[in-house]
């Protein structure tokens, strides 16, 4: 016993099924490359392929309507000229020499800190900031003698905007207040000042784009100590290329456009969150932070 042949009420309903899908296209025999296609014959196939439109019920005529008097448009007030850009950079696909040429450029422009920050809120080269839900500029006193740089923002920092805010911030601060340092005598900031999707360490292209603001908020704010907290901002700054197990408790010279500043390198508080033992050997160095700071101006 053959089945019957479909009904052609139910091959239209099961074509109106794959319209509303979004099929635009049917198979044959023959290979087709539907991307080499130009849009004039990619619609005539979606043309043919979409069932013919059934004919709508027919309506009493209503009474014809008078068509409502044109009326002109007013002129609009001409706007005002913004006096500078929304944004700034290429564009996040720019290339990592573009990218960073242009923050190269931009941030030597900064006079202050604030504006800075403000130049930096509207910097579109890099795509941290397309992901990322606030800038996390710096926290801290400015003016302070000593300033703390780690590596980016992590979920916390990025809820809130400000740099160690979460378990590694509270850490950083014990380890700070064990010297007799908080936030009103020390500046804190990053290497990046945007999330990186998932709390992963930021790209070569990242840091390359990121540094030159970096660089530009360390010579404005001045401070006679700078400590890198971790392996990425160690390497970032110091230009050394050693773990920073081995590169943690050195000194090294920094130079800014003003001056040549000394670099304390030192493990990342998230590291000792996870490897509690090692936090005597940053004790040794946040010792010798304070014995520095106590010395006077290196």
């Amino acid at each position: 016993m053959t089945p019957d042949a479909p009904d052609s009420r139910d091959l239209l309903s099961f074509l109106d099924f794959h319209v509303a899908a979004g099929v635009d296209a049917v198979l044959d025999e023959t290979p087709h490359d539907r991307f080499a296609e130009p849009e004039a014959p990619r619609r005539a196939v979606r043309a043919e392929s979409e069932p013919p439109a059934r004919p709508a019920p027919i309506a009493a005529e209503a009474p014809a309507r008078a068509a409502p008097p044109r009326r002109e448009p007013s002129p609009q007030p001409e706007a005002p000229r913004a006096e500078a850009p929304s944004t700034y950079g290429r564009s996040a696909a720019a290339a990592p020499g573009e990218a960073a040429g242009d923050a190269r450029d931009l941030a030597a422009t900064a006079a202050t800190l604030e504006e800075l920050e403000g130049l930096l809120a509207r910097f579109e080269s890099c795509a941290l900031r397309f992901t990322a839900k606030n800038l996390v500029f710096a926290d801290g006193n400015p003016q302070a003698r000593v300033m703390f740089v780690g590596e980016a923002p992590g979920a916390d920092e990025d809820r809130v905007g400000k740099p160690f805010m979460g378990r590694s911030g509270q850490l950083l601060d014990r380890m700070m207040a064990a010297i007799g340092l908080d936030r009103t005598n020390a500046y804190v900031g990053n290497v990046v000042p945007w999330r990186p999707p998932g709390n992963r360490n930021p790209t070569p292209q990242e840091l390359a784009t990121c540094k030159p603001f970096i660089e530009r908020q360390i010579a404005l704010a001045d401070p006679d100590i700078l400590v890198c907290l971790g392996g990425v901002a160690t390497q970032a700054l110091a230009g050394t290329k050693d773990g920073i197990l081995k590169s943690r408790g050195r000194w090294f010279p920094y130079r800014t456009d003003k001056r040549e500043i000394r670099l304390l390198a030192t493990l990342h508080p998230a590291y000792l969150l996870r490897q509690p033992l090692q936090k005597r050997l940053a004790w040794r160095d946040f010792r010798a932070l304070r014995a520095a700071l106590d010395a006077g101006r290196p």
